[in-house]
This record gives C-alpha cells, sequence and structure tokens, in this order.
C-alpha cells in the first residue's frame, strides 16, 4: 500500500471573536466544515474549537477563540485562503487573527481514519516548534482520563520554552487535544519525556486504553502572522 504523500505546508489559522459573535461562530462551525474540505487546493481540513490552556478539561471551554488546521496538496493555494469563503466568513466575525505556517516533521497515528499528514522523515528542526495532538476518547474512559489531565496541565503552564498553548475540540463546545509552541525541539522533548508528570501519562496510556484514534505531530514552524496574542503567545525570553 502506498503511504500517502507528506503535504509540504500545514497552516493552522485562529481567530479571536466576542461573546456577542457566539451564535454566529456556532453557525460557521456547522456549516463550514465542508466548504473547508472544498476549498482548492486543501487535501485535509478541520474546523476546531479550542480551550483556554489552563486545564484542557470540558470546563477549558473558550468560546471567543476558534480554529481551522488545513493540509495542502498544493501549498500555492494557501496564500489565498483569507480570500476564500471560508476565511471571508470567518474574517467577518473576528476581532483578531493569527495564521501558523508549518512544515510537517513527525507524524504517528490516524485522525478520522486518515494519515493527514503522510510519513514525514524527521530531521533536524533550527527554531520553533508546534506539537499537535488529537484523540477519541472511548467513552467508558473518559472518566479516569480526565483526572489524570490536572497534573500535565500545571506542569506544561511552567514549562521552560513554552510560547503558546490550547486545547483543541472538533465540536464546537469540548477537548480532544492540544496545541502547544515551543522554543526548539530540545525545549518539547525536555517536557515531553523528562517532566515525571507527562512520562506518567505516556507510560499510562497504553494500559488505560483511553483512546479509541489518536495522532501525535510535530512541526517546524516556518512563520507566524497576523496578532499572537490570538495564541495565547508568551514572552520568548522566559527562563530555560
Amino acid at each position: 500500500m502506498t503511504e500517502p504523500a507528506v503535504p509540504e505546508l500545514v497552516t493552522l489559522h485562529v481567530w479571536r471573536t466576542t461573546r456577542g459573535a457566539l451564535p454566529r461562530a456556532l453557525l460557521r462551525m456547522a456549516t463550514d466544515p465542508r466548504r473547508l474540505r472544498a476549498t482548492p487546493g486543501v487535501r485535509f481540513g478541520k474546523l476546531l474549537g479550542t480551550g483556554t490552556g489552563t486545564g484542557f478539561g470540558p470546563a477549558d471551554v473558550d468560546p471567543t477563540r476558534w480554529a481551522a488546521l488545513v493540509a495542502w496538496a498544493d501549498p500555492t493555494r494557501a496564500a489565498g485562503f483569507e480570500r476564500s469563503p471560508v476565511g471571508r466568513a470567518w474574517a467577518r466575525i473576528a476581532t483578531g487573527t493569527a495564521r501558523l505556517d508549518l512544515r510537517p516533521v513527525l507524524s504517528r497515528g490516524r485522525w478520522a481514519g486518515t494519515e493527514p499528514f503522510g510519513s514525514p522523515p524527521g530531521g533536524h528542526v533550527d527554531g520553533p516548534v508546534l506539537a499537535l495532538t488529537r484523540a477519541r476518547l472511548r467513552p467508558t474512559r473518559a472518566v479516569t482520563f480526565w483526572r489524570s489531565v490536572p497534573p500535565v496541565a500545571a506542569a506544561l503552564a511552567g514549562a521552560p520554552g513554552l510560547l503558546a498553548r490550547f486545547g483543541i475540540g472538533e465540536a464546537p463546545l469540548g477537548w480532544q487535544g492540544t496545541v502547544s509552541v515551543w522554543r526548539s525541539p530540545a525545549d518539547l522533548l525536555a517536557f515531553a519525556y523528562r517532566r515525571p508528570e507527562h512520562r506518567a501519562a505516556i507510560d499510562r496510556t497504553p494500559v488505560a486504553r483511553w483512546y479509541a484514534e489518536e495522532l501525535f505531530a510535530r512541526f517546524a514552524v516556518q512563520t507566524v502572522h497576523g496578532d499572537r496574542r490570538v495564541l495565547g503567545w508568551l514572552a520568548e525570553d522566559r527562563p530555560s
């Protein structure tokens, strides 16, 4: 079987809205997924609700921030996303926007039965990286999973090298994954494998069987456009 191609470009679009715009944002979440997938050049696209990043649980929902993750079959089309029907619709209700241009470095697992980022060959990254986790919880394991989250979330908040983090969910409300941006790959790996809270969660995952489906991906951050405050960007001079 032929392995899925690795997209040259993945973009993460994030919009900040007001609470008063929530009905329109929910309408967009209901009507735009199909339009996003039909956008010329798009190979894989998901509209996402977000969380504040402080707890990564059901109570962490942020109704004023929304996102789209897009893998491009034709990267030359990405520059026109803001002029697409989906991009224009979100711009009309947004008070701030940000976009990250990403290059896949590593991807393991599946998202809705697909491998949207292929099997990247890895390689050296000199600069910031973005880590993406996405999972579909087994309903019978949800309670034990949520109980395991607070120690990891607390450790992440103070992690050296962290630039931004927030939860993501494919439903308008809820959480099914995380986005975190790091100053360097070394900072990400130090948190993932040397912090005991996160290391314990990694070790427990195959035993607890929390997930019916899961994906982890790492990207080189090529460019950050727009207002970084929309991403919850932290000071880049945080101590190591």
